[in-house]
Order: structure tokens, then sequence, then C-alpha cells
């Protein structure tokens, strides 16, 4: 009998222990707000098979944290926790990043893809950020109704 009950408090204290260590963590990663797109590209932006990643970066321009939402709907509203830390440790201040896109590569921006960032720097804890997602690779044209070489014609 003293046997099980000093099994029983080992477990009950190791179980408290991993409770507290949890909620201690808790609260070091939170972040929420809305990502904006302008009229102009909502349709660009939630066409099929497109997703929109949130992606937060330190000081160094590092990705610490994603978050991929497929064939979203603008504005979206989202919310990031521990779940989608990259990195054990989040300091300073942090940047926040759009991507829409429909070939799923981060880093990469393609013809057609819509990016942007918050315009200030966030803390770990913040809450109600709005991003625009505002530029675009926009498709490449060229002009029209210009005789001969159209670089030639557009420097004089």
């Amino acid at each position: 009998m003293k046997k099980f009950l000093l099994i029983l408090a080992v477990v009950s204290v190791l179980v408290c222990g991993y409770a507290w260590k949890r909620t201690v963590h808790e609260g070091r990663f939170n972040i929420s707000g809305t990502v904006v797109v302008p009229e102009r590209l909502t349709a660009l932006a939630q066409a099929d098979n497109n997703a929109c990643a949130i992606i937060v970066k330190n000081e160094a321009d590092v990705p610490v944290a994603i978050k991929r939402v497929v064939d979203p709907k603008f504005p979206l509203s989202f919310t990031m926790g521990e779940e989608d830390l990259l990195a054990e440790s989040v300091e300073g201040t942090l940047k926040l990043e759009v991507q829409i896109n429909n070939h799923g590569q981060l880093g990469f921006v393609k013809q057609g893809d819509i990016f942007g960032a918050s315009e200030e720097r966030i803390k770990p804890n913040s809450k109600d950020i709005v991003v625009q997602a505002d530029k675009t690779m926009g498709r490449v044209q060229l002009a029209r109704n210009v005789k001969g070489n159209f670089f030639r014609t557009a420097a004089r």
C-alpha cells in the first residue's frame, strides 16, 4: 500500500510539473489580426487553390512562425499561437508578412502572387494587427503600337 501511495504521489508531482510548465509557456506567443486585400486584387486573391501564408520573422529576417490558410476569403481573421512556431524562442520585435499564391512556395515571389507586410514591428503577444496584402507581381505586357525596337523607342 505504501508503494502504491508513493507511486501515486510521484505521478501527481510529475503531472503538476508538466501542467505548470505548459501554463508558463502558453502566453509567450499569441498574435491575432486581419489580412486585408484591396478590391482590385480580391478576385485574384480568392481564386481556387490559393493559399495565404502568414509569416512572422525576427529581427534577423528569419521566419519564426508560419500559418497557412487554404482557399482564404478576405478580409481574413487569423490567430497564431505556439503551435505555429518554428523556433524555440521568440524575442525582440517581429515583422509580419503575408504571401498569397497558388504554387505553395514561400520566399519566392512569382508572377500573379500577392504579398504585403505590416507597417510596424510587432511584439510576440500583439493583437488586432492589420496587414495589407496590396502588392503583386503583375503580368508583363509589351507596349502596343510601337514600331521598331521597344526599348530604343522608349529611350528617345
